[in-house]
């Protein structure tokens, strides 16, 4: 076996791989074991069968790693029996919603979400009533509550792009390096939920068309540049409707790997993968030939 592969619960890491994590674990230094754990196994799709991150195994691979001196992970936290767990604090935060049902309603609204008590209501509505719950997400990232008049409709999230997808490289006409330079001016709608009490005809495309010509400001706001294209996984039997009926491209579908699987393991589901350009010149902007919106640094 060459010298740069590991292995570790039947799983191979390579020197790339050893050096994400290295990367990650400095990065987040402030999330807790099993946090960096979730972040890890979803860069480089260590997941079980059915898409869930293999959380256990990870923790001890890192902390084997952390023995040999190739990375420092933050001190164990220990959990309090009397600390209440996720699901019952969502349980908390979700009684006493009106949660009626909505047919009809007035102007759309798309809140940026910020941490407090709004964010604790985003999460506890995702993992409530999205069927992957919510995502342990890494980098950039915006969260939208979908509302009118003082009701929330749904959520939003918007993420790091996946890291490898041939469709879309060859789609852009991207080399490696260019890929490399500009990979994160590419988002990933990576959660899209209308809460099941709301029926408002056609209100699901209206939320993608919103987010779709709000994003790249707000997204200059917080991270002082504006991605330029948007991208998205459906899983079947979904059929992506509401992407197709706001724009969106279907380009193929995913090859059931993990987001850095390098050794051909189909771990997951096949996805149909759509995207959706953000401006005209959105693809000379991901090949370096025209400059992609920024902050200037004069004006801040």
């Amino acid at each position: 076996m060459p010298e740069e592969i590991r292995q570790h619960s039947g799983r191979r890491f390579s020197a790339e791989e050893i050096a994400l994590i290295k990367e990650t674990t400095e990065m987040y230094s402030r999330l807790s074991q099993r946090e960096l754990a979730s972040t890890v196994c979803e860069l480089i799709g260590w997941v079980t069968p059915d898409g869930k991150p293999k959380r256990v195994q990870c923790v001890e691979f890192m902390r084997q790693l952390e023995q040999e001196g190739l990375i420092k992970l933050p001190v164990a936290r220990l959990k309090s029996k009397k600390e209440p767990s996720a699901a019952a604090d969502n349980q908390v935060l979700l009684k006493g919603i009106d949660n009626s049902e909505v047919t009809e309603c007035g102007d759309i609204k798309l809140e940026i979400v910020h941490p407090g008590s709004r964010l604790a209501l985003w999460r506890a509505y995702v993992n409530n009533f999205h069927i992957l719950g919510d995502p342990h997400v890494h980098g950039s990232q915006l969260r939208y509550l979908i509302t009118s008049e003082g009701r929330d409709l749904g959520c939003l999230l918007f993420s790091a792009s996946s890291w490898a997808l041939a469709q879309r490289e060859e789609w852009i006409g991207w080399t490696p390096e260019e890929k490399k330079n500009r990979l994160h001016l590419i988002v990933n709608n990576s959660r899209f939920l209308l809460l099941p009490w709301v029926r408002v005809k056609y209100l699901a495309s209206r939320a993608l068309s919103m987010a779709a010509r709000q994003i790249q400001g707000d997204w200059l706001k917080e991270y002082c540049y504006a991605p330029v294209l948007l991208e998205t996984f459906v899983d079947a039997p979904y059929k992506g409707t509401s992407y197709k009926a706001s724009n969106w491209i279907y380009l193929g579908e995913t090859k059931g790997r993990g987001r850095n699987d390098r050794y051909k393991e189909k771990l997951l589901t096949q996805k149909a993968i759509y995207v959706l350009p953000l401006q005209r010149d959105f693809r000379a902007v991901l090949k370096g030939d025209r400059p992609y919106k920024a902050v200037d640094p004069d004006a801040r």
